[in-house]
């Protein structure tokens, strides 16, 4: 039941990603086709703007459960500027107080950091990446919950079948081992910069591998191949010569 539940709550999440995928594709496709602002924007607008800021302090938060790195800048004005990142690096995890950044303005949110050396990074707001982390997600939690919600429910449909169990097992752990391949493709994606088509191009081949895989494992199962039934003792050759002293 943990397991069907487990499938079911994460299939759910699996389409949610994979509804935002379209819209983050037209937010980055916006994002990279608007113009420089002329002038520095009094309100939120769609033109981009390159504004300095002062490092008042950055906090990696790697103590705190689920705190996302954040930044605290000043604009010229004296003015403070929260931003929180996705990830530490390359910029955040190096910001000193007192450096000095170049904050991306776009649509009223700083979208992106430059340090002093030209290394660049997107903040929460920033929507290059993210129809790459949507595609991804979608994909892992697709990976791993169909499966598990399969190995789910087949144990409560043939209940008591030990074939059937351990043939259910098979589906839920290649389902987890699915959704590992999807995050490590989506990790080898972010880290070396390819384009998004690359998640599923690499994904895709070991997601038949591993369905190749599952199936084979599933039929050895209901075959009994997978039994652990201890084999029988062999019976003894009536014909041998009985050993013994005489």
């Amino acid at each position: 039941m943990v397991w069907l539940l487990m499938g079911l709550a994460t299939l759910v999440v699996a389409v949610a990603m994979a509804l935002e995928v379209r819209g983050a594709l037209d937010r980055e496709r916006e994002f990279r086709a608007a113009p420089a602002c002329a002038s520095a924007p009094v309100q939120a607008s769609g033109c981009r703007w390159e504004q300095e800021f002062t490092v008042r302090e950055a906090d990696l938060n790697r103590g705190q459960r689920n705190g996302p790195p954040e930044a605290e800048l000043l604009l010229p004005s004296g003015k403070p500027w929260d931003v929180t990142f996705r990830q530490t690096d390359p910029v955040v995890s190096e910001l000193a107080p007192g450096e000095k950044v170049v904050g991306l303005i776009w649509h009223g949110q700083v979208v992106e950091v430059r340090d002093a050396d030209g290394r660049r990074q997107q903040t929460s707001d920033g929507p290059v990446g993210w129809p790459e982390d949507r595609l991804g997600g979608a994909l892992a939690c697709f990976s791993f919950g169909l499966p598990a919600l399969l190995g789910g429910v087949w144990p409560l449909v043939a209940r008591g079948d030990r074939r059937h169990a351990k043939a259910a097992v098979v589906v839920r752990w290649h389902g987890v081992c699915l959704a590992a391949v999807a995050l490590f493709t989506l990790w080898a994606q972010g880290a070396n910069g390819w384009p998004l088509w690359a998640i599923p191009a690499i994904w895709g081949p070991f997601a038949l591998l591993g369905l190749a895989s599952m199936t084979a494992f599933v039929i050895a199962a209901l075959r009994g191949d997978m039994d652990d039934d201890g084999l029988p003792a062999p019976e003894p050759d009536p014909t041998a010569p009985a050993s013994g002293h005489s």
